[in-house]
Order: structure tokens, then sequence, then C-alpha cells
């Protein structure tokens, strides 16, 4: 770890840089600023959960959704790190949890430099370190649920019919909150050496966007149901 990055207290604005959060490499690049973490998180779709699980590592990726200073992910009932999360964490039996590393990653262009050693990618990250919990509580597992649901596509909870019984029984939600978390972004365009500059290879920057295509329509859709705002606004 940099010795420039003192860890400090949480702020209304800023997460707390800990010994986990601040980078070896290109430290610059690192950011606590809760909007920007945010603003990552809430882009993506996908994440992947890290864990170990008989001293060896496990990454699985799987959906996501934020509700404040909390992420919500979801699987089967009897599915790992549903499973694991039951057993005792580290503090004992009082505080069952798993210990967890999430990532979400976004590329935003493809950095071709005249030389290989500095071809790059400009990123938006955010790793977050914790104990994750299974949510028994009722009410939380349905507001995580539709938040998993609305992380997706935004308004479609309220246009889909709610879990029953059997599926919520079926269904199993770990809760990580927030705290020791960091972003970390390239942006900018080539860092080529001086020297190479006048080399006869092409070099710039490749922009990656995310577009939707048309919604199609499902086969067996009722008559009468047209495309609901949130989808044509998408």
């Amino acid at each position: 770890m940099q010795g420039t990055q003192r860890p400090t207290a949480p702020t209304d604005d800023a997460y707390a840089p800990t010994e986990r959060t601040v980078p070896t490499r290109s430290a610059n690049r690192a950011s606590y600023d809760k909007e920007l973490v945010h603003a990552i998180l809430d882009e993506g779709y996908v994440c992947h959960l890290g864990f170990v699980r008989d001293g060896a590592p496990v990454v699985l990726p799987t959906l996501y959704g934020r509700v404040g200073e909390r992420l919500y992910v979801h699987g089967s009932t009897g599915s790992r790190p549903l499973r694991m999360a039951r057993q005792a964490a580290p503090k004992g039996p009082a505080e069952p949890g798993l210990p967890v590393c999430l990532t979400v990653t976004h590329v935003d262009g493809l950095v071709l430099a005249r030389s290989a050693f500095h071809h790059s990618i400009n990123y938006r990250s955010v790793v977050v370190h914790g104990i994750a919990h299974q949510v028994t509580d009722p009410e939380e597992r349905r507001t995580a649920l539709d938040a998993l649901v609305d992380h997706v596509v935004p308004g479609r909870a309220a246009d889909s019919r709610p879990a029953d019984t059997k599926e919520l029984a079926a269904t199993a939600v770990l809760r990580l909150d927030l705290e020791e978390v960091s972003a970390k972004l390239r942006t900018g365009g080539v860092n080529d050496e001086p020297e190479d500059l006048a080399l006869p290879h092409w070099a710039g920057v490749v922009p990656v966007r995310r577009e939707y295509g048309t919604p199609l329509p499902d086969a067996d859709l009722a008559p009468g149901i047209g495309l609901p705002d949130y989808l044509a606004e998408l």
C-alpha cells in the first residue's frame, strides 16, 4: 500500500480509505466519493462476487441492486454463497455472514498506443469489501427483490407479478453494506513515450458505448398491451 493515503473517517460525501481500498498502483485514479460510487454501481447490471470456499477463491457473476448504502444479490437457497452466509463469520456465531469482495466494471474505451506496452482501456470500477448477510426479514426481502428488478429496468418491478410464496421460499437474498468501498477510473488518451510519437502506427481511443435495441414483444403477449413508457424511454 502506498503510504501517502492515510485512513480517515467516513463523511457524508465520501467513504473512508482503508488498507484494502487504497490501490498499490495508480493510486491517483482511486476515488472514495459516494456520488461517483453510486453512479458506477447504478449503471451496471452484473457484479462479480468473490469469496473463499474450502481454502480456494470463488468468483461468481450475478445481478445486483442498490438501495441507499446497501447492495443486494440473490440466488437459489441452495447456492454456495447463500449457504455459506448462514455460517459463522470470523467474529463468532453471534454474527453470521460471508466475507466477500464485490466488483463492478464498465469499459468506456480501448486505448491503442503506438507501443504494445502502453495499450490500455478507459474504465470505471467499484470494489466493495465486507461481510454479506442473508436477508431474512420478509419486508426487506421484498424490497431487495424489487430493487434487483428495477436495477435492470427502472419501473419494471411495478409492471410485473411479485414473487409468490413458493418462489420466495426458493429465493435467498444477500445484503452487503457499502462501508469499505473504492472507485477507480482511467480516462483520457494515449500515454506513449516521447520517442515513440513518430512511429508509423495508428494511435488513439476507440469509444465503447452501451446501446439498447428495439424491444421485441413476446409471441404470447396479450392483445392490447403496448410498449410501456419506461421501455420506450430506455
